[in-house]
């Protein structure tokens, strides 16, 4: 049976609003976190999340990806960061860190450290492997039987 965190049902017209108004590196990230592309595991967008709404997260992986804009080098900001990653750590997830910029410019690097992340939660949680799925080409599903004759 599946677990699901908590979350306050009044932000998910606000997580909703969000996902309308993403960032060019919220969008970037995305297209290559949509579908189970990344490593066959599904993510979600401006997820709800207890009292707060998280850029990315995947369930099967407990892993939080959030992208941090200029804003979040505001004192205060940054200390409201922590106190909401700690909160969320209290549900035994993990928080992936990049910048705005680091997105837009070094998108591979930022695929690579997430791939990383994937690698060291498998080895370590092999449970999570029955959550990922593993995308088949059309011609691996049905592979010919016989061979049209020349």
């Amino acid at each position: 049976m599946k677990s699901y965190l908590p979350y306050n049902k009044t932000l998910k017209q606000f997580s909703h609003d969000l996902r309308n108004h993403s960032t060019l590196g919220e969008i970037l990230l995305w297209q290559k976190l949509r579908a189970r592309s990344m490593m066959g595991y599904q993510f979600d967008r401006q997820k709800p999340l207890e009292n707060f709404i998280v850029d990315f997260y995947c369930q099967a992986l407990k892993l939080v990806i959030e992208i941090d804009g200029g804003y979040h080098n505001n004192k205060e900001v940054h200390e409201n960061d922590l106190l909401r990653e700690a909160e969320l750590k209290n549900w035994r997830l993990n928080f992936l860190r990049f910048g705005e910029m680091e997105v837009r410019t070094q998108i591979q690097n930022v695929l690579l450290s997430i791939e990383a992340y994937v690698h060291v939660f498998e080895s370590t949680h092999p449970d999570c492997l029955a959550h990922k799925v593993r995308k088949v080409k059309p011609m691996e599903a049905n592979p010919p039987t016989t061979f049209p004759k020349e």
